[in-house]
């Protein structure tokens, strides 16, 4: 008879993974570990709301609205508690920024405060949340000056500074994504054991692909260099491009962002004439700057078409900007057309 535990393959857990890469760090703490598992625990609880939401009576609107001025769904405030909740306590936290509110998040007085800054958009995705789609939770870790109060200068940092960044999608199953700065690695959370196992090892986006993702219904406001792009794509084989592509849109920037990571593919959300005064629709800190360095960290790109994600000053705590990233060879063509509309501007 076959021993059936001797024919599995090896389950490495995600507390397993972070203490291994940790051990060849001479410097290594075990801090960043725990406070990991911190934000492991409370997604594993927005999760467990997530797929109860309905049963437990918390879908639907809160009736109130945000920094932003969208309206907040129940989740979004439960799951902005839950985040804070298992932060606040640890001691590894100096303080948090959340899409939720309007400042950083203080550490309550009575508990320790560690050397990282964690900010999170809790549910991203919301408005899908009631039709059943999938929704997820973006964070992004810095590091700060161990025990000191932070100011708001000390979230204010540019992507490149990120020690971390991660997202959870609450689908049909729940999928850690997470980057360390040493490539991107994806775990899948185990329900009947409660933890998350290493299942896509070393994800690398394809450099080319015949995908894109962008909201059609824009179109009379985009750029030209947008403009210009998506109609190559639209005119498929009988067009300059010479091939034809799919168009993808579910409106979760996790669930699009897996998307391209899984099969490649570009995902658009560029700067329009719409709202003049409004650089882009997606937040710097808590979307653009987590999912650009896990993109990068992938082999794919991130910019706003004019620059790259990572090296943009931040302003103000909640700064929107564009968002152009994916596949390598077709974000650069973006890029390209972007130059290309400048230079000819200028002259």
């Amino acid at each position: 008879m076959t021993n059936e535990a001797n024919t599995l393959p090896e389950q490495i857990t995600l507390t397993q993974f972070i203490i291994e890469q940790q051990r060849e760090l001479p410097d290594a703490s075990g801090t960043f570990t725990l406070l990991l598992n911190n934000i492991v625990t409370a997604c594993k609880q927005i999760s467990n709301r997530v797929n109860r939401g309905a049963i437990v009576g918390v879908l639907g609107s809160a009736d109130s609205e945000n920094i932003q001025g969208e309206v907040q769904k129940k989740l979004d405030i439960i799951t902005h508690d839950i985040m804070v909740k298992a932060l606040e306590w640890g001691g590894h936290v100096a303080g948090m920024a959340s899409e939720e509110t309007d400042d950083p998040i203080k550490i309550p007085g009575h508990y320790p405060r560690g050397q990282y800054l964690v900010l999170f958009d809790p549910l991203d995705g919301s408005s899908n949340i009631d039709n059943n789609m999938t929704v997820g939770t973006i964070f992004s870790i810095l590091r700060c000056v161990d025990g000191l109060e932070p100011t708001l200068e000390d979230f204010l940092r540019p992507g490149h500074e990120q020690v971390c960044a991660g997202f959870v999608l609450y689908g049909p199953s729940t999928q850690l994504i997470l980057t360390t700065g040493n490539g991107v690695n994806g775990f899948t959370l185990d329900q009947e054991i409660g933890e998350f196992l290493l299942t896509h090892r070393n994800i690398r986006i394809p450099e080319d692909s015949r995908e894109f993702a962008i909201n059609m219904s824009n179109q009379r406001f985009w750029e030209p260099p947008i403009k210009r792009y998506i109609d190559e794509c639209v005119a498929g084989d009988s067009g300059v491009r010479g091939e034809n592509f799919n168009m993808r849109w579910i409106a979760s920037l996790v669930a699009e962002v897996y998307r391209i990571l899984t099969r490649g593919g570009i995902f658009l959300y560029p700067q329009d004439t719409r709202y003049p005064s409004v650089p882009g629709r997606l937040r710097l800190m808590y979307e653009a700057n987590p999912i650009g360095f896990i993109v990068e960290q992938a082999g794919g790109v991130c910019s706003t078409g004019r620059e790259r994600i990572l090296d943009i000053q931040a302003e103000k705590l909640h700064q929107r900007v564009p968002l152009v990233l994916g596949s390598k060879n077709e974000v650069e063509r973006v890029i390209r057309y972007y130059q290309e509309a400048d230079t000819s501007f200028v002259n």
